[in-house]
């Protein structure tokens, strides 16, 4: 059971107050309560980044995505029916009340199986990032320092410190480099398999050739160029809690039109919109995909976005899981600048 006053909020707090309680209480929640304790509902990071989705933002009131009721249990009730209960409801934290809906502590579901986590992590990176170019020359682009170690290094000590140390690494461009480097995983505290790619194969095509037996559980894709700071655990619930076949990070830009924008239907103007901001959301290249899906995967080149195309045409159920998060590709000079100018104050210890 864990303590809970540093994770209790009120109903009238803002997203981004919540945000931080929830990253800063390591327990991935927050316990919405009244002036007495009595709780009201709960919050989690899902239920945050779906009020984006519907278009709310940091400075917008919680009251509208609270989650006004949750499972909860009374503090004698037995350990393992909450553990079966959890399980069977895909619910990772529970509240624990007292005969007047006071919370009094919280149960995590992690703690109560006492389990590490198994789910493979695979690792795209065997481009030649020609747009880096004369940088790629003799090295691949996961292999470019940013701050004093390769991009490579910094994606897998994330996922380390998420809990997950079982990667596998699509290597093809100046493999040896990435292999001569990481070997087995051993000395950062991790299992490395790696899978070589005869031909270039795109951002999915590699998954073709995974070992499938091995994998009985959703795994993780992402592209070996990305710095992002995310606890993947929080995605993995999010995948597991919609029951989807697979699911992709996306990242919110905005852009505003330096012009009056004329919208006109046939030769009729409609309207006139002077400098717009529009709302768009782009593929952030990290994914969580159902065992079946490499199935669906050719053994020739062909990418994620192809994939998910095919799924959606077969009406599987997919899902987005957006980022608030900093996150930067990095596949232009701009954006290498970029990284190695911010890495300090955006990607480390956030």
């Amino acid at each position: 059971m864990k303590n809970i006053e540093k994770i209790k909020i009120t109903k009238d707090a803002t997203i981004k107050q919540a945000l931080k309680i929830i990253s800063n209480g390591a327990l991935q929640i927050a316990v919405v309560v009244d002036k007495k304790g009595k709780l009201l509902g709960t919050l989690t990071d899902g239920d945050i980044r779906r009020g984006f989705l519907k278009g709310l933002d940091i400075n917008s009131s919680i009251n509208s995505i609270i989650n006004k009721k949750p499972f909860v249990v009374k503090k004698d009730d037995i350990k393992e029916k909450v553990l079966k209960i959890a399980l069977k409801k895909k619910i990772y934290q529970i509240p624990i009340v007292d005969k007047n809906f006071k919370i009094i502590g919280l149960h995590v579901l992690d703690e109560l199986i006492k389990s590490k986590n198994n789910n493979l992590v695979v690792i795209m990176a065997g481009g030649k990032g020609m747009r880096l170019r004369p940088l790629t020359k003799n090295i691949p682009k996961p292999m470019l320092k940013v701050g004093d170690k390769p991009i490579l290094h910094i994606i897998l000590e994330k996922f380390i410190d998420s809990g997950y140390d079982n990667f596998v690494i699509c290597v093809n461009y100046k493999s040896k480099v990435i292999m001569d480097y990481f070997g087995n995983g051993k000395k950062i505290g991790a299992q490395i398999e790696y899978i070589h790619e005869k031909i270039e194969m795109g951002t999915a095509g590699a998954l073709s050739l995974l070992k499938k037996k091995k994998i009985n559980q959703p795994f993780f894709v992402i592209n070996g160029d990305i710095l992002i700071n995310l606890d993947f655990k929080k995605m993995l619930n999010f995948h597991q809690e919609h029951n989807s076949k697979a699911t992709m990070c996306i990242k919110e830009f905005n852009v505003e039109l330096p012009y009056g924008e004329v919208r006109v239907k046939k030769e009729i103007i409609d309207s006139i919109e002077e400098k717009p901001k529009h709302k768009f959301y782009v593929n952030a290249g990290i994914y969580i995909l159902d065992p079946k899906c490499i199935n669906l995967i050719p053994k020739k080149f062909y990418n994620m976005t192809s994939l998910f195309k095919k799924m959606i045409n077969k009406k599987d159920k997919i899902v987005s899981f957006p980022l608030g998060e900093n996150w930067l590709d990095i596949g232009r000079f701009v954006d290498y600048d970029k990284a190695n100018l911010k890495y300090n104050s955006f990607f480390i210890n956030k």
